[in-house]
């Protein structure tokens, strides 16, 4: 049993951060000198096949957190915790509040289609003028039209988005985190409610979305059956924080200026800007820009891009080839191949779902580098070197759009998650930008979910400003300075002529 408050000054929380590939528990102490962050429990994630379909094991996820949560509680003090996430998944529950099923992974095909269906119905315009959310084809929207007609969605009187499904497990108390809830496409951005009247279009039934809370708020102390899992006394609370993990991610940034882009790197990558208020032109729609809700207010106008998931699913094939390539050794080799040689779109959505035996990651890269008339790139080495390219260039392209759309002159771009640790990809970033690039820290996320409970909790934190002078306070960065020598306006053309996203 954890001794039960922490010492005068300061807090130490227990940060649950979940990824599509892996999950892990943090604890997190906050006093006057600065975070001390540790992980205590980190386990792996992924899609679950079941027939044709991909699922999340959401009880091994449950299970696994409250490992961690109790390592947490076990090493000291447990002052409060929080859950963050991916975006747009969910489960189902019903009227006696237990789940339907497991829920359905964002990479499950069964969306494919769908969204061209309620453009035909709502239009485009109207959708994004509403919700002002980037066109995904796993959006929460698409998954419950796709969905009309189950018997689970027939049955269900609650719909949890899962850093909320989790928080209830663990408090008994539903609810919807804004800055997830933001990510459905069926968050109205300029009232911050649900957007009702979308729902009744579409035939969703709109009573199964659960009231919205804000980051900040506590849901309610852990249950007494919580409490002695995690070894805890039952007056621990659960809190909401930027339970989408970009949200959080952004809290973590070390920003000393608003004029900041930021790209959090990891399996997906956010590239964005952070703004007082959405940006819903007709240009931002065209050019397929999203506007998330952040922490205190703010709006993440971002691109999703499909991120390091290419890197790490062609190094699961490679490993199943027995290849025995390591990914700092291939990335070394990567650094001293021929630059921009074959630069393809990244976000095809070819790329989205796992690779196979029969239908493996290198072979849809090579495939597409083939499709754009561009050099099949026909070594491991020269696979990865053409995915982090058309990483970086998707990245110059949407830093520079979203700079454009939203009329701010950039100074710097932070590059913060598992990203910032790859020295490539930031030094290119800073290349094909034209800015320099702040890499760090890696563990933004996890920062941002504690800074949150601990101003919850009573840490001096009045704003966004001071929680990201305690990041530069306990964390160093590394800089890279942009450097000449590539026509990076070439290799942009060579993937987005002729295209506005």
């Amino acid at each position: 049993m954890s001794e039960q408050g922490s010492p005068a000054g300061s807090v130490r929380v227990a940060a649950v951060d979940l990824g599509a590939t892996s999950g892990r528990v943090m604890s997190g102490r906050i006093s006057a000198q600065g975070i001390e962050l540790n992980e205590l429990h980190r386990f792996p994630n992924g899609a679950v096949r079941a027939g044709r379909s991909f699922f999340w094991d959401i009880l091994g996820i449950h299970r696994e957190m409250l490992v961690g949560i109790r390592e947490v509680a076990r090493t000291g003090p447990l002052d409060g915790i929080g859950i963050d996430s991916w975006a747009v998944d969910y489960g189902l529950l019903d009227r006696d509040g237990q789940l339907l099923g497991n829920p359905f992974s964002h990479r499950d095909p069964r969306t494919d289609g769908i969204a061209g269906q309620v453009i035909d119905k709502i239009g485009a315009d109207r959708l994004y003028a509403t919700t002002g959310i980037q066109q995904l084809a796993f959006n929460t929207i698409y998954q419950l039209v796709a969905a009309q007609g189950t018997a689970a969605l027939q049955s269900a009187e609650s719909l949890l988005l899962l850093p909320d499904l989790l928080g209830y497990w663990l408090t008994g108390e539903m609810g919807a985190e804004r800055t997830n809830a933001s990510t459905t496409q069926l968050y109205d951005v300029h009232e911050g409610t649900w957007a009702i009247d979308l729902c009744r279009q579409l035939g969703i039934p709109w009573s199964i979305l659960p009231a919205l809370r804000d980051p900040g708020s506590v849901l309610g102390p852990v249950l007494p059956d919580v409490a002695r899992e995690i070894g805890a006394g039952v007056d621990v609370p659960v809190i909401a924080v930027g339970s989408h993990d970009t949200a959080s991610a952004v809290v973590g940034v070390p920003a000393t200026t608003d004029r900041f882009a930021y790209i959090s790197s990891g399996t997906w990558s956010l590239v964005g800007l952070e703004l007082d208020k959405p940006v819903v032109t007709e240009e931002a729609r065209r050019a397929d820009f999203t506007n998330e809700g952040g922490v205190d207010g703010t709006i993440r106008f971002l691109k999703n891009v499909m991120g390091l998931w290419v890197l790490s699913e062609s190094m699961r094939a490679w490993d199943a080839r027995r290849l025995g390539l390591s990914l700092q050794g291939l990335l070394a080799a990567a650094a001293g191949f021929e630059p921009l040689r074959t630069v393809i779109d990244i976000n095809d959505p070819r790329l989205l779902t796992p690779g196979t035996a029969s239908d493996p990651m290198p072979e849809r890269v090579v495939a597409l580098a083939r499709e754009a008339g561009q050099p099949e790139p026909a070594s491991p080495v020269a696979i990865a070197r053409c995915i982090l390219d058309s990483l970086v260039v998707a990245y110059r392209r949407h830093v520079r759009t979203a700079a454009e759309l939203a009329g701010v002159d950039l100074e710097v771009v932070h590059v913060v998650g598992g990203g910032s640790q790859n020295e490539l990809l930031c030094q290119l970033t800073a290349d094909a930008c034209g800015l320099p690039v702040v890499a760090g820290p890696t563990e933004a996320a996890a920062l941002g979910n504690v800074l949150v409970q601990g101003r919850t909790l009573g840490a001096d934190l009045p704003d966004l400003a001071a929680m990201r002078g305690l990041v530069r306070r306990s964390y160093d960065v590394k800089q890279y300075q942009p450097r000449t020598g590539l026509d990076w306006d070439a290799a942009e053309a060579r993937v987005f002529s002729g295209r506005a996203g």
